[in-house]
């Protein structure tokens, strides 16, 4: 019995080792992803370069658009430009990451001076899948940060939340509790999204503890209504470890961004960081009339 117990300690202290092992190696592929993005680290002309766009004196005539033959993206750069906000120097080639990488990444999450810079990915069919696989198709941790199908990915929902885990090293989400801290909460303003197409900033407007709620399931968001009741609820939230800025809190006009992740030692919480989208979203036909 004894050699049988030693035995199974023995088979659990590998497979620990093992599962800390791919942990590090996915995380470590990560990390060389992220890095592949930095324009100062990458050379590669077949990448989609974020623009610095000059708007040139021109010959047309009053009543055309100057934007007209801008791309969303060059319309993205020239309002954030125009608004002073910070542009980081990435690049994300979308198309080489789908090959290349995994089929089901199509946007890039980045916040500076936290460890958040990943793809973000969203499953065909099986919501929870990139919580227990990694992008790679390993199982266990890190996972992926991703979203559900309730969201679009074009982020023209009223909330579109991300997912990622609490890791104790601070990598996937793990780094989003540095928001309690007050001052870091302050300093640090900026969600970037991108996107194909576009690039998405969102000023963080709250960091707090929430309870576990299915944001998308348990909140009528899809409604102007039950999206303001919401964002009620948000303005309630008091605790030692929430962050919030009233002056850019959002209305139900707006839409917003979460970032959700654990509260070590509570299963019942969840930790948010929300930002409010400042460059506008072109809506499509479709989805103008059903607002």
């Amino acid at each position: 019995m004894a050699c049988l117990c030693l035995l199974g300690a023995v088979l659990c202290m590998v497979a620990v080792g093992c599962g800390l092992a791919n942990a590090d190696r996915v995380e470590s592929e990560l990390e060389d992803l992220a890095n592949g993005t930095n324009v100062s680290s990458t050379s590669s002309s077949s990448s989609m370069v974020i623009p610095k766009v000059t708007i040139e004196p021109s010959s047309m005539t009053p009543t055309e658009d100057p934007d007209a033959n801008m791309t969303p993206m060059e319309k993205d750069i020239r309002f954030l430009e125009e608004q002073e906000i910070p542009i980081p120097e990435k690049e994300v080639d979308f198309a080489g990451l789908q090959e290349n990488t995994n089929k089901d990444i199509y946007a890039w999450i980045y916040v500076p001076d936290t460890q958040v810079d990943y793809p973000v990915l969203q499953h065909p069919t099986d919501n929870t899948h990139y919580l227990n696989y990694n992008i790679d198709g390993s199982k266990g941790y890190p996972g992926c940060i991703y979203t559900e199908d309730y969201n679009a990915k074009d982020f023209t929902d009223s909330n579109t939340v991300l997912y990622g885990h609490n890791m104790k090293n601070g990598t996937a989400f793990g780094s989003l509790h540095k928001f309690e801290d007050a001052s870091f909460f302050e300093d640090t303003r900026y969600i970037y999204v991108y996107t194909e197409d576009r690039l998405l900033v969102y000023e963080i407007f709250a960091a707090y503890e929430f309870s576990n709620a299915h944001l998308l399931l348990g909140y009528d968001t899809k409604s102007e209504w039950g999206f303001s009741k919401y964002l009620e609820e948000v303005q309630e939230v008091r605790g030692m470890k929430c962050n919030r800025i009233e002056e850019i809190f959002p209305d139900e006009q707006d839409h917003i961004i979460t970032l959700s992740t654990c509260v070590k030692g509570n299963s019942s919480k969840r930790y948010l960081v929300q930002g409010v989208l400042l460059n506008e979203m072109e809506l499509d036909e479709e989805v103008s009339s059903e607002e």
